[in-house]
């Protein structure tokens, strides 16, 4: 979950629209009816996405009062992931915009879905740009961080270790495969630990967070004065990982008709930036990531074979949580004394009833899960000895039934709130799913869940 996304736009009814469709994924939405008000608010906050509007003075359509607040955004915050609201007649001036620095638009009236999976990836971005940044200052604390051991003795476990070892020393791309959760980017990070490149940092970009109309200045770059905002030479990621690892996480979300560029920047070893006709040459490794299957790798219809051939001359496929319990006592044990170090907890004993429930927990978070799990654990437990109650497990919350809640409450209201509260969990907040579980309109479910606070 992100924390902060604000909305700007003078028309109350789509500013509610958009605070409703947004705030399970923030912990904040605020709504403003200008872009002079958000010009003071970045003064103090910094926003993980901002959905705006472009017109603002009556009978005004144009579409140029935005753009010079979207400039204005720009130079307070070059980072800055903004969306733009437009209507369908306004796709000319949003593609402007995103010339500009705009991180992709919505057409008004928008869908839910296209409204939420733009806003995601927008704020993906920014997240993904201000790591690259940073990643000088800390590629080596975060390839040797205690948080983010590989943790294992399982036979899964020592199978990956070897073909790290194996891997690790040669300049072979690796393609790692797995569920999310299972430490993806952990593996990358201990490959790159191990070779020969250690000594730069690895450059990481999450394929599935990055707007197509941003990829390939991303990638490859652009020069001065490619597009409309283009202000400055920008290095793309392949550049930046030059004699060093690039982690392409998610590649499998990569849209087909991008997939040739990958492919032709990796066999030629260079790139073009966007807006020039020179090429770069690059030195890379390459590390790709996905939590597709083989069989959907296998696809044609969605991923190029021989871009799959160049990537995969290394495959580590990482085993679910599931599939390793025997490690789950030993995760347990290095995070719930990870977190009572940190929140300076006294250690609790892990009672063997209690250690057996988690065994048999499904996990479907994976280590990912588990580790928030027992963050949650050490904050909420009372007492010298952890409880089964004091960890969030799924495999609960799936064994109950569907048509029934565990409530002695005959409340009507309190009862509304609980199969609400109950189908979003069941369906990972996905509200058109949990909308449908419960019988409702998406407009019905909304409404309800503003009357209970959810």
């Amino acid at each position: 979950m992100f924390d902060l996304a604000v909305v700007v736009d003078d028309d109350p009814d789509i500013a509610l629209a958009a605070r409703l469709a947004l705030r399970h994924m923030f912990e904040r939405v605020e709504t403003l009816d200008s872009p002079a008000e958000l010009l003071k608010l970045l003064k103090r906050e910094n926003p993980d996405a901002i959905l705006l509007d472009l017109n603002f003075e009556r009978a005004k359509t144009d579409g140029r009062e935005g753009l010079d607040y979207l400039g204005r955004i720009m130079q307070i915050d070059p980072d800055a992931a903004v969306v733009i609201i437009t209507a369908h007649g306004g796709v000319s001036i949003a593609v402007e915009a995103i010339k500009a620095g705009a991180s992709d638009f919505v057409a008004k009236p928008w869908s839910n879905e296209r409204l939420e999976a733009t806003v995601r990836s927008a704020a993906a971005l920014r997240r993904s740009r201000i790591d690259t940044r940073m990643e000088r200052g800390r590629a080596s604390e975060l390839a040797q961080s205690p948080e983010t051991p590989l943790l294992g003795k399982s036979p899964a476990m020592a199978r990956v270790r070897m073909l790290i070892d194996r891997a690790a020393p040669t300049d072979a791309n690796v393609l790692i495969l797995g569920e999310n959760g299972t430490g993806k980017e952990i593996v990358a990070r201990e490959i790159h630990r191990l070779s020969r490149r250690a000594d730069k940092p690895m450059v990481s970009i999450d394929l599935g967070a990055t707007s197509e109309t941003l990829f390939e200045s991303e990638l490859f770059g652009h020069a001065k004065g490619a597009f409309t905002g283009a202000a400055g030479e920008r290095i793309g990621r392949l550049k930046a990982a030059d004699r060093s690892t690039l982690f392409l996480d998610e590649i499998g979300n990569l849209p087909l008709h991008l997939q040739p560029k990958l492919l032709t920047a990796l066999e030629q070893r260079q790139v073009v930036p966007v807006g020039s006709n020179k090429p770069i040459p690059i030195d890379v490794r390459v590390i790709a990531a996905t939590n597709i299957s083989p069989e959907q790798l296998a696809d044609e219809t969605r991923f190029r074979q021989d871009l799959l051939f160049r990537l995969n001359t290394i495959e580590i496929e990482l085993p679910p949580l599931r599939q390793r319990r025997d490690d789950i006592p030993l995760l347990l044990d290095h995070y719930l004394r990870l977190y009572e170090r940190k929140y300076d907890k006294s250690e609790r004993q892990l009672p063997p009833a209690v250690l057996q429930a988690l065994i048999e927990n499904d996990w479907p978070g994976n280590v990912r899960a588990l580790r928030h799990a027992a963050e949650r654990a050490v904050i909420m437990a009372e007492g010298e000895r952890y409880r089964t109650d004091d960890f969030p497990l799924s495999r609960h919350a799936n064994a109950a039934p569907a048509v029934t809640t565990a409530s002695d409450t005959l409340n009507l209201d309190e009862l509304e709130k609980q199969m609400i509260e109950r189908a979003l969990r069941m369906h990972h907040f996905n509200i058109s799913l949990a909308a449908n579980e419960l019988g409702l309109s998406r407009g019905a479910l909304y409404r309800r869940m503003e009357k209970h606070g959810l």
